[in-house]
């Protein structure tokens, strides 16, 4: 895909997702898809390998939750993979400090690979497992809590609130959505409540997808 075509799909999908992003994401996020391309001919990263199904799927849908990372002074992302929804959401919003976890160590190396050549700073890759001691585990606790499919949400819940700082809030990425009936509930059995729940489509597949946020009560 050549740096024209990459940076219309971008506007064009930003503008679908109704997210903005400064001049500089677009060659910042062709650089990580290089970089992620390289290392995936080596090391599964992951099984999206297609220029715009990598664009769409992991730069986009990342980015989608903008509006509900804007504003957070530090994020954390467990079980990062190859470092999504987190790199990209640092390359749009470069002043978040951003810690990524995953148990996969080719992951976490490739995620510290490509902060440092992209010159990122204020990110950290973490080779650790997340069973809810954050303190044992060397996990830092964030403002903002965020996973994409990482878990069914009832684990999810159960598992996020030892990560978030007081005050702090969990976001959900998830597949398919679920009403808010179904939200609240899960949210109530951990003492949980939910302050915003949308569902939106991918740009160009049209994939359904829902961010869902919760506080502690």
């Amino acid at each position: 895909m050549d740096n024209t075509r990459f940076v219309d799909l971008l506007a064009s999908g930003c503008q679908a997702l109704g997210v903005s992003v400064g001049e500089d994401v677009g060659p910042r996020l062709q650089r990580l898809m290089a970089e992620l391309l390289k290392w995936n001919a080596k090391v599964n990263l992951t099984a999206i390998t297609a220029p715009e199904e990598v664009l769409e799927k992991h730069f986009l849908d990342s980015l989608a939750v903008l509006p509900e990372v804007t504003g957070a002074a530090s994020l954390l992302d467990l079980g990062a993979g190859a470092g999504f929804p987190g790199l990209p959401l640092k390359i749009a919003l470069p002043a978040l400090g951003v810690t990524l976890v995953d148990t996969v160590g080719k992951k976490v190396a490739f995620i510290k690979a490509a902060s440092a050549s992209l010159g990122l700073q204020g990110v950290r890759g973490l080779h650790a497992r997340a069973e809810g001691q954050p303190e044992t585990e060397g996990i830092p606790r964030a403002q903002l809590l965020i996973a994409r499919a990482f878990m069914d949400l009832p684990d999810w819940l159960a598992l996020a609130p030892a990560y978030v700082e007081q005050g702090g809030r969990v976001v959900a990425m998830l597949g398919k959505s679920q009403t808010d009936a179904e939200l609240a509930s899960r949210a109530a059995e951990r003492q949980l409540r939910v302050i915003s729940a949308r569902a939106y489509r991918l740009p160009f597949s049209g994939a359904e997808r829902q961010v869902a946020v919760f506080a502690k009560e």
